[in-house]
């Protein structure tokens, strides 16, 4: 079908984007909580050594004891002393070491003992401080006279172990942060990974895609599909489409009626049971060919589907020929009749030529006695010996009608002297078709044959309610050739026997159809050829035989 054009991107463009825009936003949500988690992990970080800092320096002897002397003395600290005092020069020395942004220690009045602002020592602390001299630790973010920081407060006790003072340590905000850029370079560089390898595995995917669709969009796949249905559901003749591994992939109703077959779709097509001839023009070894299905006669047509110039496999239309075929055997039936009626109309009409000149020159005895003769005569003669020993006025004309055609190819038709039909035939169009093509086979073998003089000999009897009859010719034989297969060949030459063709698979299936068979006596020896045997069931009608005994009764009885 063709392309559908629009305006709108095409279905692998639309989904890139929605593709690259899932994956970017799976990114940065990851990126976000990998980035909060970071901070909080250093923030953490910050408090904890702050808070060890501050830890250790509050048991320090030296710091406890100078602590505990300044806040149990009634005066007020010195504060240049403070300055060059024990306190500040180990605190100044702990911050230095750690970085900590400051380090300092107070009294029990919050009163600076150490500070890194020397200026600021002997005033009062900014922050609260009660909550640590009442014994508890403090660990938050404060912002004080040096700015926010994240700041452990500690308890410095005495040797009672009473809170006398509190040791404060602080990190400066931009120093905590300072691992962050590199994080933030890493977790950037993860993600702009991630988004090219999502892109990278987006264009493999759509090349995939586009080689398992041929390049056909989703919105084309809906109108196929659709036309598909409407299509395989919409016509009688079955579809069977096979891919290039022997599988089966498309089969509507039709082809699982006509082949006999029971969910197909996804079974190797070897599996499935069906005849040499369709499994040949399937998988590509015959064009066309004929196959006789269970009472089906089928046409098969095979075809290869190539798109791009890629082998998708083979597409079988499977047509019901049954139907046309039993029609052609009928047509066949009436036209040999009518050459029959043809061939004593013309022979009438001699006869009559013959009376009518008599009269006219005035030999009315003559024509009477001519007359005479040909009543006594009885109707045109066909040149099938032994003909008379069919009493069935449908059977004599049909082999006569056939006689006269086999004459004509050079062949002499007779009737077997073992033949004997009491009753009369009621299934015509059965028997014409069956024996007429055994018939016809016969003649055709007779003459391909190089046997002289050339024959066909029938013999019909009756079993009840059965036709039963032999036809046999002076042909080749079988020579091998199995004439009952039900597959054939379209393929094969027209003129060919015995089984070459569709002719006597239907015609086996008809005599089963009805009860009987078709079956081979003889293959064939040095003095004949073939011998082929039917029974039709169902075909004979006693009645019949009484009627006509008792019409030949009445006109012997009419005559002078």
């Amino acid at each position: 079908m063709p392309r559908t054009t629009s305006t709108r991107p095409r279905f692998a463009t639309r989904a890139l984007l929605l593709h690259l825009a899932t994956v970017a936003l799976v990114v940065a949500l990851c990126t976000g909580v990998y980035l909060l988690l970071a901070v909080q992990q250093l923030r953490a970080e910050a408090e904890s050594t702050a808070l060890g800092i501050a830890r250790t320096l509050a048991e320090d002897p030296q710091v406890r004891s100078e602590v505990a002397r300044i806040s149990a003395s009634d005066r007020e600290p010195d504060a240049d002393a403070l300055r060059h005092g024990e306190l500040q020069r180990l605190s100044t020395d702990v911050a230095s070491r750690t970085g900590a942004l400051f380090v300092v220690i107070t009294d029990d009045n919050g009163i600076r003992l150490a500070h890194p602002t020397p200026s600021r020592i002997g005033e009062e602390v900014s922050t609260p401080y009660e909550e640590v001299l009442a014994g508890s630790e403090i660990v938050d973010w404060q912002t004080g006279t040096l700015g926010e920081s994240a700041r452990a407060k500690v308890p410095v006790r005495d040797a009672s172990g009473t809170p006398v003072g509190e040791v404060s340590v602080g990190f400066e905000r931009a120093g905590v942060f300072d691992d962050l850029p590199p994080l933030l370079a890493v977790i950037a560089l993860t993600a702009a990974g991630a988004l090219g390898l999502a892109v990278l595995a987006f264009l493999l995917l759509r090349r995939r895609w586009e080689r398992l669709t041929l390049g056909v969009q989703p919105e084309e796949l809906v109108a196929l599909v659709q036309n598909q249905t409407a299509v395989l559901d919409g016509v009688d003749d079955g579809v069977l489409a096979i891919d290039p591994q022997g599988v089966v992939r498309v089969s509507n109703a039709a082809a699982d009626r006509l082949l006999g077959l029971d969910a197909p779709v996804g079974r190797p097509l070897d599996g499935l049971g069906l005849p040499a001839a369709v499994l040949d023009t399937t998988t590509g070894a015959r064009a066309r060919s004929s196959a006789l299905v269970g009472d089906r006669m089928l046409y098969l047509d095979s075809r290869p589907v190539i798109r791009d110039g890629r082998a998708l496999g083979d597409v079988l239309i499977v047509r019901d020929r049954t139907d046309l075929v039993a029609l052609t055997e009928r047509l066949e039936t009436v036209r040999t009749m009518t050459a029959a009626l043809r061939v004593q109309r013309h022979e009438f009409a001699n006869r009559m030529h013959v009376a009518a000149g008599l009269i006219d020159a005035d030999r009315v005895a003559d024509a009477r006695s001519f007359l005479g003769e040909l009543v006594a005569r009885g109707p045109v003669a066909f040149p099938v010996t032994g003909l008379d020993l069919l009493g069935d006025p449908f059977l004599h004309s049909f082999l006569g009608a056939k006689g006269v055609e086999a004459g004509e190819r050079g062949v002499a038709l007779r009737i077997a002297e073992d033949t004997q039909l009491i009753g009369g035939v009621s299934a015509a169009e059965d028997v014409a078709a069956v024996l007429g093509n055994l018939v016809d086979n016969a003649v055709t073998a007779a003459v391909s044959g190089e046997r002289t003089p050339r024959w066909v000999e029938v013999a019909v009897l009756d079993d009840d309610d059965a036709l039963v009859f032999t036809v046999s010719d002076s042909g080749p034989g079988l020579r091998g050739v199995d004439p009952l297969s039900t597959s054939t060949s379209a393929n094969d030459a027209p003129d060919s026997v015995h089984g070459h063709g569709i002719g006597i698979p239907l015609s086996t299936e008809i005599a089963r159809r009805s009860g009987g068979d078709l079956w081979v006596i003889d293959p064939g020896d040095d003095e004949h050829g073939a011998v082929f045997a039917a029974r039709i069931g169902g075909a004979v009608d006693p009645a019949r035989a009484e009627q006509s005994a008792r019409t030949d009764q009445t006109e012997q009885q009419e005559k002078p």
